[in-house]
């Protein structure tokens, strides 16, 4: 079974984690793409606050012993997941291994149909009044390195993906004007009369930037 590929961009960080964690217990393999562009509710400073509040927790005897602070923003997605989820038993340990979260959109995942969770869509469940915050920043803040090699990135698969489309879209424009050409209508009421159905050219893309 393939697996389910979220783009996790204008995500709400919570919402989005309690449904992957559903997916994951149902059986379901889960990747999360660019998960730097998550939002989570609250103010950016209190947000930073809390966080810097949970980098002072440690183990009083041996700090080697944990926890240990993610700064990553998949990595912090990760944690976020698998404390929904009874990750201590067999149950839990097996659909924490079918879980993958990246920053950016990495190969194969750029050139795969991309869904979105409109249960935790920030413009669906956020009031437009009500403050919130990235992901990507936050994690900046607290010590991620990567924030501007990611930005690079996606800015040259964002230009690929453009051209992609846009391609796309010219051959499928001469696919749809060669079918409606007469000599092409005539061959195909033709075979109609012998009851041949001419397949449907699909116009709609799945791999928008």
């Amino acid at each position: 079974m393939a697996p389910i590929v979220i783009d996790a961009r204008a995500h709400l960080l919570g919402r989005l984690a309690s449904v992957v964690a559903q997916e994951l217990l149902a059986g379901n393999e889960v990747v999360i793409v660019r998960c730097e562009a998550i939002n989570i509710s609250g103010d950016f400073q209190v947000n930073k606050w809390k966080y810097l509040q949970f980098l002072r927790k440690r183990t009083n005897t041996n700090h080697k012993k944990g926890p240990f602070h993610f700064r990553a923003p998949s990595k912090i997605m990760f944690r976020t997941i698998r404390g929904m989820v009874p990750h201590k038993t067999s149950r839990g340990k097996a659909a924490m291994d079918h879980l993958k979260c990246f920053e950016g959109c990495p190969a194969p995942y750029d050139t795969v149909k991309r869904v979105v969770v409109p249960a935790a869509l920030r413009t669906l469940r956020l009031k437009p009044h009500r403050k919130y915050c990235s992901l990507g920043r936050l994690s900046s803040e607290v010590g991620w390195k990567y924030a501007d090699v990611v930005e690079k990135l996606e800015a040259k698969r964002c230009e690929k993906s453009a051209a992609f489309y846009e391609s796309k879209k010219a051959k499928a424009a001469v696919v749809a004007k060669a079918a409606a050409a007469p000599e092409v209508a005539a061959i195909s009421a033709q075979l109609a009369t012998f009851g041949t159905k001419q397949s449907s050219v699909l116009l709609a893309s799945s791999r928008k930037p």
